[in-house]
């Protein structure tokens, strides 16, 4: 599996699909233990990522490690975080849905190729693509949604909370309840995320 990862990364990198491989530094493919039962999925790079070539690297990723830390998860141990578009939109703005459809290929490989029991959504586009187009982010934050067998979950983007600091706390909630959701499904999750 690692090579199918590996291999699948290695042909992203090389995309042309949209305009946004114009003005990117890197393809932003995503970070994590490809055998985690738990996967991230943002929307797109920003300035920092783009720069670094990894997901949520800005003050957004910090603050997402400490959520992750608080519920004994980690980007490098037994998660996978990523994003729907793997380029970075122009001025930090909402990927364009055909900018979307043309990187869905390459999120739908990563998924195919790790697994995972749990998708969390890191904010409003994310979870509009993935979950359902009319969902109220700020009101359906923290609950779960299944879809084929998988348990999806949106949670507000930590760059969202970052400007409006009052929603930190609902925030933890939902990252508290991804922890509660783990432990009930028997995920171990302690090195490998088997």
């Amino acid at each position: 599996m690692e090579r199918g990862l590996e291999g699948l990364r290695e042909d992203c990198l090389s995309c042309k699909k949209c305009g946004l491989c114009a003005a990117r530094t890197h393809v932003v493919f995503g970070v994590g233990n490809p055998q985690s039962k738990v996967m991230l999925v943002g929307e797109g790079p920003g300035e920092h990522e783009d720069l670094e070539g990894e997901p949520f690297v800005g003050r957004g990723g910090q603050l997402l490690d400490k959520l992750l830390a608080a519920v004994d998860l980690d980007r490098r141990v037994n998660v996978y975080i990523t994003n729907i578009v793997k380029c970075r939109p122009p001025k930090n703005r909402d990927p364009l849905p055909e900018e979307q459809e043309a990187c869905l290929p390459w999120l739908r490989g990563q998924f195919s190729l790790i697994r995972p029991k749990i998708l969390v959504c890191l904010g409003r586009v994310a979870a509009m693509k993935l979950i359902k187009p009319d969902i109220k982010i700020t009101k359906e934050h923290g609950r779960f949604f299944e879809k084929n067998g998988l348990l999806m979950m949106p949670t507000l983007h930590p760059a969202a909370l970052l400007r409006n600091p009052k929603e930190k706390p609902g925030a933890f909630e939902d990252f508290l309840k991804l922890r509660e959701k783990i432990d009930e499904l028997g995920c171990d999750i302690r090195n490998s995320g088997v």
